[in-house]
């Protein structure tokens, strides 16, 4: 059964490169959904995917890339929507 992760990431996240290193850990466990910078300085992802590898993916947000320094994430479960084909970072707000 297929999920989606909803996540909000807070600390040292921006200018870190901890989209594309997001992206990469997504798209190694065979996740779909994106990741985008948000304008108060958290990142938002949107991940899709088996249970077992979305709760990898979570662990892993809670460490980020090494320049980062993660402080606290916000995490909420849903059914997966299978809207996604790839995991990409995203532009822009909204």
């Amino acid at each position: 059964m297929k999920y989606q992760l909803q996540a909000v990431v807070h600390g040292r996240v921006q200018g870190v490169s901890f989209r594309h290193y997001t992206m990469m850990q997504a798209r190694n466990l065979g996740l779909t959904g994106w990741v985008r910078n948000e304008p108060d300085g958290t990142v938002r992802t949107v991940a899709e995917g088996e249970k077992d590898k979305l709760d990898t993916f979570l662990d892993w947000l809670h460490i980020g890339p090494p320049a980062a320094q993660v402080t606290r994430v916000e995490a909420n479960w849903y059914p997966a929507t299978d809207e996604f084909v790839d995991f990409d970072v995203r532009y822009g707000h909204g």
